[in-house]
């Protein structure tokens, strides 16, 4: 078949070489970790040592110097090798691209090398319990005293927390009631800072990187932590919406090529009444309208992705991506687990165990209620909803 992704010789041997790393490890490796709550090194460093973690991020601070789309092509690899890692889409792709468009020139040379390499991790923390997808409603709150700022509040949902060197903490101006035109400021705090505490959140969620409650309690931390100005730190979030959505749409993009090709396998394989379950329609097209949906869902990834690259608004491109990425994934994966019938069910066959992180990959980041949202005012011109 001809190929219909955009693609060049140099992303041909991108992928290869990526895929030729993962497959060392496989399924079975990234299950390990997540069940021993292991982080998985040795994954992670190979990566980074090979250059496919920071691609995006700038050559003079250790990064590739290309784009999302070398990014995505490398995530999505990753993922449809069986070890969809997110601590790649929250340190290099949100935090990184965050520092790399915002922090100051000692910042950057301070962490962008660590987080290209794989030798570093950041975690991202902006969700709160009370706040959801309303950011203006943040809690947290982060005071000047001096040269430093104390930082208070509570932080939900922060995945990865307990194997970051630092936090990427997103906070309110503690003189500022929460509002629309709230000032907020963004700030990197190191990992064991005094008043920095965690407290694990029980999840089904099958992954290496654990949920956190993360409790800000007069944490203090330079001045020269602020990434960007102070109180401008909601548009220097917006820094990481676009790579944290795209990537995450190559993640998801990962898993269903990951689905697809264990359910296409098992269904050649597979004999019952003397033929393959493959030949009969009742599998087959469903199989075949996955691969339809998970096509269009690359295409627009990768579509997405180029419209960053080129310094485009791209974020009507970027929430459709991740919109349709996440229901191929979802129902791929479904169709997947069915065509296995009770064998779905065994880890063994490495698709159950992941279904849980399917879920929140349609859930975040922004759910598809939020993408909904967004498309209605901005690509269709209605009243807002809220």
């Amino acid at each position: 078949m001809v190929e219909i992704l955009p693609t060049t010789p140099e992303l041909t041997a991108l992928r290869a070489a990526v895929r030729q790393i993962v497959d060392g490890y496989g399924f079975s490796y990234f299950l390990e970790c997540a069940r021993a709550h292991k982080e998985p090194t040795e994954l992670y460093e190979e990566l980074g040592a090979a250059g496919f973690l920071g691609m995006h991020l700038p050559e003079e601070y250790g990064g590739g110097g290309a784009g999302l789309t070398e990014t995505c092509v490398a995530l999505e690899e990753i993922a449809a090798g069986g070890c969809p890692l997110l601590m790649i889409v929250i340190a290099p792709a949100i935090c990184g691209s965050i520092i790399a468009a915002h922090g100051s020139p000692e910042l950057k040379q301070e962490w962008l090398p660590g987080l290209a390499d794989g030798t570093r991790t950041m975690a991202f923390a902006i969700t709160e319990p009370d706040a959801g997808s309303n950011t203006h409603a943040l809690a947290v709150t982060a005071r000047r005293d001096g040269g430093d700022y104390l930082i208070n509040g509570t932080k939900y949902w922060t995945s990865g927390a307990d194997q970051a060197d630092a936090i990427l903490v997103v906070c309110r101006d503690a003189d500022a009631a929460a509002g629309k035109h709230t000032p907020m400021s963004m700030f990197v705090v190191p990992a064991g800072s005094p008043g920095l505490s965690m407290t694990p959140i029980e999840a089904e969620l099958v992954a290496p990187e654990k949920q956190f409650t993360v409790f800000l309690d007069d944490v203090r931390v330079p001045a020269a932590n602020l990434v960007g100005a102070a109180g401008q730190g909601f548009r220097a979030v917006f820094a990481g919406l676009n790579p944290e959505r795209v990537t995450a749409a190559a993640m998801s993009n990962g898993i269903s090529r990951y689905a697809l090709e264990k359910a296409t396998r098992y269904a050649r394989e597979r004999t019952v009444w003397k033929a393959p379950i493959g030949s009969h329609q009742g599998l087959s097209h469903p199989l075949a309208e996955c691969y339809i949906q998970v096509t269009q869902a690359r295409l627009l990834t990768a579509r997405a992705a180029e419209l960053c690259d080129c310094g485009a608004n791209a974020a009507e491109a970027v929430n459709i991506a991740k919109f349709a990425a996440a229901e191929a994934m979802i129902r791929t994966l479904d169709q997947a687990i069915q065509v296995h019938g009770g064998n779905g069910m065994s880890s063994e066959y490495g698709l159950a165990p992941l279904w849980f992180l399917a879920r929140m990959l349609r859930t975040a980041p922004t759910s598809r209620e939020m993408v909904l949202n967004f498309v209605a005012e901005h690509s269709l011109g209605l009243p807002a909803s809220y």
